[in-house]
């Protein structure tokens, strides 16, 4: 009997062909929709585009070993508990970095010649400066987790002369970066920053991070720029900071409640841009979860070797 693949997502003909290429000897399976993969699920060895809705159908005996993301985070996982099945779980990490770094750089730049407000303008047919007055260039922005997308979001930066500073708990130093510090230096420095970006990822230690009492440390003329996780931010504090003059605007992708609940304040605040959670969108995705994570991986896997991308560390968790 040939081992089992299945691969949850609706993949272009060409993809297929390489991931069947792949894996000559095994039994592939596509598609998103349940009635695809379903029948198939308590065969299957690994899974590509696991979903949550996937462990509910999961016999005791089931043979999987190896689950693949379809998103960056894996916050929504019982991380634990795969732990103790045994499974290897990797993530869709660096998938992201070119389209939410070109979304941060849209929300900044928006923030700061004013398109927000000019699009707000045009639906008025209003012909109004706005007081238009601020650039980046000489700016200093503070990035919060330099991954694959702080790396990226760094190096554009530093094309524009912004002073770079990255934050990570270990304090390990960055390709792109002019400096990196520790998450204790970055409380004692966040008041440097012009510009400060959430790219951390939601764990245990990064819940509800960005505190009133943070916030409050940041420069009144500070933009922060949220495309991490929402829950990496207490929502309220934000909203007061921003409501008290103590920050000056925001630019946010991602929220505590998704959708935003319409009676969220943070809808009609002039000084906040809104995106609806599609920083990472992008056309390219797909190929680049296959052709970049998974197929290596997957090569790995079959040559009974240790899978060299984007492995889940359970105790970190990322």
């Amino acid at each position: 009997m040939k081992n089992t693949l299945i691969v949850a997502q609706d993949l272009s003909e060409q993809l297929q062909e390489e991931v069947r290429e792949a894996a000559k000897e095994w039994k592939v399976i596509f598609g998103r929709k349940g009635e695809e993969w379903k029948s198939e699920i308590n065969n299957a060895e690994i899974v590509a585009g696991w979903k949550p809705e996937m462990e509910k159908e999961l016999s005791k005996d089931a043979p999987l070993r190896w689950i693949q993301t379809w998103s960056a985070g894996v916050d929504s996982l019982p991380l634990d508990t795969y732990e103790k099945k045994g499974y290897i779980v990797t993530s869709a990490n660096g998938v992201h970095a070119y389209p939410i770094s070109e979304t941060i750089f849209a929300l900044l730049l928006g923030w700061t010649r004013k398109i927000h407000k000019y699009v707000r303008q045009q639906g008025r047919k209003e012909w109004h400066h706005a007081h238009l007055n601020g650039e980046i260039h000489g700016k200093t922005m503070m990035i919060y987790g330099v991954g694959a997308i702080g790396e990226e979001t760094a190096k554009i930066a530093q094309a524009f002369g912004m002073k770079v500073i990255g934050v990570r708990k270990s304090g390990k130093s960055s390709a792109n970066t002019d400096e990196v510090i520790t998450t204790a230096e970055a409380d004692q420095r966040i008041n440097e920053a012009d510009v400060i970006v959430n790219a951390l990822p939601l764990t245990d230690e990064t819940k509800e991070y960005f505190t009133l009492k943070r916030f409050q440390k940041m420069k009144k003329e500070a933009f922060f720029i949220n495309i991490g996780r929402g829950d990496t931010v207490v929502e309220e504090a934000l909203i007061a900071v921003l409501e008290a003059g103590q920050l000056a605007g925001a630019g946010l992708d991602v929220f505590q409640t998704e959708p935003l609940p319409k009676s969220s304040l943070l809808w009609n605040m002039e000084q906040v841009i809104i995106t609806p959670h599609t920083a990472g969108s992008t056309a390219l995705y797909n190929d680049r979860v296959i052709r970049n994570i998974f197929l290596p991986n997957l090569k790995a896997y079959l040559n009974n070797e240790e899978l060299p991308v984007n492995v889940v560390n359970f105790k970190e968790g990322y």
